[in-house]
């Protein structure tokens, strides 16, 4: 079992506003897998693991608690002038 894990998955649905119904949809699982993820009994496989990621706009550092979610940036569709400007402005910040 991943430490947090579980708990890291419930927040975020529950960030979302979506049901454990919503995301098993979304996945192409049972809602009952979902559930199981939530209260710890099952460990998602890796690519679930990576679609729940792209669920919640996340990082899977995060769902495996090897980072905090604001440790992660999604620049994707930016410019490479925009990437840059934004990482500007967060060293002028640090």
């Amino acid at each position: 079992m991943i430490d947090g894990l579980a708990e890291r998955l419930q927040q975020m649905r529950q960030k979302y506003d979506l049901s454990q119904k919503t995301v098993a949809d979304r996945l192409g699982i049972s809602p009952s897998i979902v559930s199981g993820y939530e209260t710890g009994v099952r460990v998602p496989s890796t690519d679930v693991l990576l679609k729940l990621a792209a669920l919640y706009h996340c990082s899977t550092d995060y769902l495996l608690g090897r980072a905090a979610p604001t440790d992660i940036l999604d620049v994707s569709g930016l410019s490479q002038d925009q990437i840059k400007a934004l990482e500007i402005l967060v060293d002028s910040m640090k």
